[in-house]
Parts: C-alpha cells; sequence; structure tokens
C-alpha cells in the first residue's frame, strides 16, 4: 500500500466545493487552488530529483476510479431521464421482517426535475461527459501497457466515441423537453442515451480489467 500525495489530497476537496457559492470562499476561488495542487504535484513528479510523486499505473487503480466514473454517469442518466416525469417504485430497503403471509407493502414516488433545472442538469451532464472523455485520453496513454494487456484499448475508444457523440452541436434555441413519444424532440432524453452507453461500456471495460 502506498501513502496518499499531500497536493492530491488537498485538490480533490476543492474540486468538489459547492459551484453555487459566490464569495467566502468564492467557487471559482477553490477549483484554483485544487489546480494549483495538482500543478505542484505534476510539478515534483516530472522532477527527477523529486522522489516523493509518485504514480502507479496498474489495473486496480484503474478500475477503482472507472467505478466512481460509472457511479457517476449512472447517477447522471437518471437525472435526465427525470425530465419527463415517472413513478417510481421505492426500492429501499425495510429493515424489519414481514409476517408469514403478510404482503409487503409497495412505495411510489414521483420522480421529476424542476422546470427551471431542466437545462442546468443537460449543461451539467453535457460537461461532465467533455471533461471525461479528455481524462480517458489521457488514460489511454499513461495505462497504455494495461490496457495492452488487457486487449482494453479498443473498451477505452469505445467509451471516448460516446462521450463525444453527447457533444454535437445543439441547433435549437433552448434545451426542448418534449415527452418521450411526442411531436418535440427531449434533449435531456438523447444525452441520457449517449451517457448510458458510455455508462455500460465502462462497466464492459471494469470486466475485462478485472480478468486475469
Amino acid at each position: 500500500q502506498s501513502a496518499e500525495d499531500a497536493d492530491l489530497a488537498k485538490a480533490e476537496p476543492r474540486f468538489n466545493f459547492d459551484n453555487k457559492s459566490w464569495v467566502l470562499p468564492s467557487s471559482e476561488s477553490e477549483y484554483q487552488e485544487g489546480i494549483n495542487s495538482l500543478s505542484r504535484y505534476e510539478a515534483r513528479l516530472s522532477d527527477p530529483n523529486q522522489k516523493g510523486a509518485l504514480f502507479y499505473a496498474r489495473a486496480d487503480n484503474l478500475n477503482n476510479w472507472l467505478g466512481d466514473v460509472a457511479t457517476r454517469l449512472g447517477s447522471l442518466s437518471q437525472r435526465l431521464s427525470a425530465s419527463v416525469g415517472r413513478v417510481k417504485l421505492n426500492t429501499a430497503l425495510k429493515t424489519e421482517a414481514l409476517a408469514p403471509g403478510e404482503v409487503p407493502q409497495v412505495d411510489e414516488e414521483v420522480v421529476e426535475t424542476p422546470w427551471m433545472q431542466i437545462d442546468n442538469v443537460f449543461y451539467e451532464a453535457r460537461g461532465q461527459a467533455w471533461a471525461l472523455s479528455h481524462l480517458l485520453r489521457a488514460i489511454e496513454v499513461d495505462f497504455a501497457d494495461v490496457l495492452a494487456k488487457k486487449n482494453a484499448t479498443v473498451s477505452v475508444r469505445q467509451i471516448i466515441r460516446e462521450l463525444e457523440a453527447s457533444q454535437e452541436p445543439v441547433w435549437s434555441p433552448m434545451i426542448l423537453n418534449g415527452s418521450g413519444f411526442g411531436v418535440l424532440a427531449n434533449h435531456s432524453l438523447v444525452m441520457a442515451n449517449y451517457i448510458s452507453r458510455a455508462n455500460a461500456a465502462v462497466i464492459d471495460l471494469r470486466q475485462l480489467l478485472n480478468q486475469g
């Protein structure tokens, strides 16, 4: 096992800072602190005289990171799909046991994105897909040996292709929110399709990395 790098430990919470904070501190200042920490780590990593910065290009490290990616993509897909509103069964596990012959109660809840938040969710997903495509290009280089050994290079490229498809220009002056099978388009559902396909490809990639 290896110890966490100090600069990376400082950077991660900065990037998870609330994006709605205007002052004391502002979101931008927190993000800049994170960038500064990453820059220091990068400088130490590229300096042969510095022995403290390490980078382990191992399959298990990549697999763990891809697990976080899959979780985030799945969440984005669910939020995008909620643009049309749907009745969802409450899948939360109940702790109490049922008596013999007792019929379990099924709870329903309506999941729907507020009208004023639909374009926010759309562009958040679009931005995350753009950033993730660039991260995967870097991974294709940094983990080239690992991916080649697992025959997984093509899988990474397929994920990148799905994410790039979500960056096509939006020709409408606004994000349309038609019903799933209605006359008007629903841009959120189109985005959810690309995100879901990328997520499925990430899951397949993780299975490849677990083999052998």
